[in-house]
């Protein structure tokens, strides 16, 4: 059985959403990373911009919406967890472009991998999901899309809280790293909502085709609660980031500190460790010495050697380098 990179979804009048063989009026064709055959066949059946729906397959595009022949593209960045082995943590944040294209039979998204964001949707996680209502549909896409920045950016504040921790008690640049790492997913976040922002105020001051969000003033309620979630969104990312740029200064002069304390105390430790090897080494010279005579002598030179030391240590006690 050949396996496709798209599936096409209907919801049925009790609610429950079923899956075609084909495009129908109201439909949703979900693609992942679909293949250039199944983007032609797609955009045939349905009568959608080819352009449209390889918008998304590009990692570098950036949000935007436009209209083309009975057709809509919103491009939106998503927020998505990669995981990968190089921390502790065994993840990590980033974005990625996700292709909503509103037709007059039916709505598209695509996007390069699988997110839990359309997962949600597939699992009947989202309520009062219906595929033949595309502007709601499109609406509850951006809806859930903020709500993942939110839920990803307080686990992103959690984590670095734990990293902190470590940081008291580490000297190592490990825990630096995973900071830097959060740091950038946190750039990648402010600049996609930033642009999302944007997409989302064109939708509530233009209309486009296929979506008429002053029709119905529900949708136009959604829309409004879409934009005041991103733009919490917005706040948080830039506090967390500037939160985490200070910590970072921070712990990174507290890391070198350590590490002059700690070359202050071998140094201490040197210091006292010469006086007997310099002691020693003046005593083992084959020539006349003082005491060499002295019964005794071997005690009395430890003893003074140790004396010595000791003033030495207590002197650089005092002095704080130890």
């Amino acid at each position: 059985m050949e396996n496709k990179m798209y599936e096409i979804f209907f919801t049925d009048c009790e609610g429950k959403l079923t899956v075609l063989k084909e495009p129908q009026d109201g439909c949703w064709i979900n693609m992942l990373d679909p293949t250039a055959e199944e983007i032609d066949l797609i955009s045939g059946l349905v009568h959608a911009e080819r352009d449209f729906i390889t918008a998304a397959l590009d990692e570098e595009e950036r949000p935007r919406i436009e209209s083309e022949d009975d057709c809509t593209l919103v491009l939106t960045d998503i927020p998505v967890v990669e995981s990968t082995a190089e921390s502790s943590y065994n993840f990590m944040y980033s974005t990625m472009p996700m292709g909503i294209v509103v037709c007059k039979e039916c709505v598209i998204t695509v996007c390069l991998k699988k997110t839990q964001l359309i997962k949600d949707f597939l699992d009947n996680r989202v309520k009062t999901f219906a595929t033949f209502k595309k502007n709601r549909f499109l609406l509850q896409l951006m809806y859930r899309n903020a709500t993942y920045y939110l839920q990803y950016l307080r686990q992103i504040d959690k984590i670095s809280n734990n990293i902190e921790n470590d940081l008291h008690k580490s000297m190592k640049n490990k825990e630096l790293i995973l900071l830097l790492s959060l740091e950038k997913s946190l750039v990648y976040f402010s600049t996609s909502l930033k642009s999302n922002e944007i997409v989302l105020e064109k939708m509530l001051k233009y209309n486009y085709e296929n979506i008429s969000i002053r029709k119905y003033p529900d949708d136009e309620d959604l829309l409004e609660d879409v934009i005041i979630e991103n733009k919490q969104a917005i706040e948080m990312a830039n506090i967390y980031s500037n939160i985490l740029s200070g910590t970072m200064d921070a712990f990174a002069s507290i890391i070198s500190n350590n590490l002059n304390i700690v070359m202050k105390l071998l140094a201490s430790i040197t210091i006292v460790m010469a006086i007997p090897t310099i002691i020693s080494g003046f005593f083992g010279m084959n020539v006349g010495i003082p005491l060499e005579n002295m019964r005794g002598a071997f005690y009395i030179i430890c003893g003074g050697t140790a004396l010595t030391c000791g003033i030495v240590a207590w002197i650089l006690y005092k002095k704080k380098m130890f």
